[in-house]
């Protein structure tokens, strides 16, 4: 069992910059394939970033350029840098992972990852 939890969400005004954390309890995140996804107002969620076993990464088309997904596999801890964030980015950031050696990467293959943390807020102000 995989436990998940965030951190480093909160409160910024448009045009800023928060760097999302994600540590994973497992002893290694070397074969995960790890994402973001938001939950937006309206019951909405949309997939925002994921990164294969390789380190491939994939980004929604909403924050690329803006966004990055990394990992630091000896740290087990997966990061989403976010810049130049705008209102519209508001919502509850949740880490999601699943064991994926030999995946074939989508954006929305996020949803089917079958663990995933309490997620942490992101209020962005106009």
């Amino acid at each position: 069992q995989v436990q998940l939890v965030e951190s480093g969400g909160g409160s910024v005004e448009a045009g800023g910059s928060l760097r999302l954390s994600c540590a994973a309890s497992e002893y290694t995140i070397r074969m995960y394939a790890m994402g973001w996804f938001r939950l937006l107002p309206g019951h909405r969620r949309e997939a925002v970033a994921v990164i294969d076993s390789g380190d491939n990464t994939d980004y929604a088309d909403s924050v690329k350029g803006r966004f990055t997904i990394s990992r630091d596999k000896y740290k087990q801890t997966l990061y989403l840098q976010m810049n130049n964030l705008k209102p519209e980015d508001t919502g509850k950031y949740v880490c999601a992972a699943d064991y994926r050696p030999d995946w074939t990467m989508t954006l929305e293959g996020v949803f089917s990852f079958g663990y995933s943390g309490q997620g942490t807020q992101v209020t962005v102000s106009s």
